[in-house]
């Protein structure tokens, strides 16, 4: 056996290695790829229902909404029909209605002010920075101190 022999058996039996492993990394990558090809089956059987299901979802949002919008319509128009009636009302009835207790007011006080036994009043007082000063600080006379 020569050297060339020698040499061309060890490339033959490189070449049956080689072949060897790639027949192997080949048989592999087919599962991955049947693996792979299930997957992706299971993935459209299970992926059609739920888009089914996701689009009545948005379906029904898209009525609720709806709904919601025509509440909130009807809210606002009630709430401009409440502001009109309330504005009406004011003034109606608010300027009659101040001036009946103001005129009350007024009969109260005649009748008050006829009575004898009236109590007097308490000397004002006027509030400087915190402070109360007698009304005799501003020129009046001083109650107090007269029943002194």
């Amino acid at each position: 056996m020569s050297g060339g022999e020698v040499a061309g058996i060890l490339v033959a039996v490189f070449w049956a290695i080689l072949v060897s492993f790639l027949a192997v990394a080949l048989a592999r990558l087919a599962q991955t790829l049947r693996a792979t090809t299930k997957l992706v089956a299971d993935v459209t059987d299970q992926a059609v229902p739920l888009l089914a299901d996701a689009s009545e979802a948005v379906r029904s949002a898209q009525t609720q909404i709806a709904r919601v919008d025509a509440i909130a319509s009807d809210v606002q128009e009630v709430t401009s029909n409440a502001s009109a009636l309330s504005t009406t009302v004011a003034s109606t009835f608010g300027g009659p209605l101040v001036k009946v207790a103001a005129f009350g007011y007024g009969v109260r006080r005649a009748l008050a002010g006829r009575g004898e036994n009236v109590p007097a009043k308490a000397p004002r007082r006027t509030v400087i920075v915190g402070r109360t000063v007698p009304s005799a600080r501003r020129g009046k006379r001083n109650t107090r101190e007269k029943r002194d």
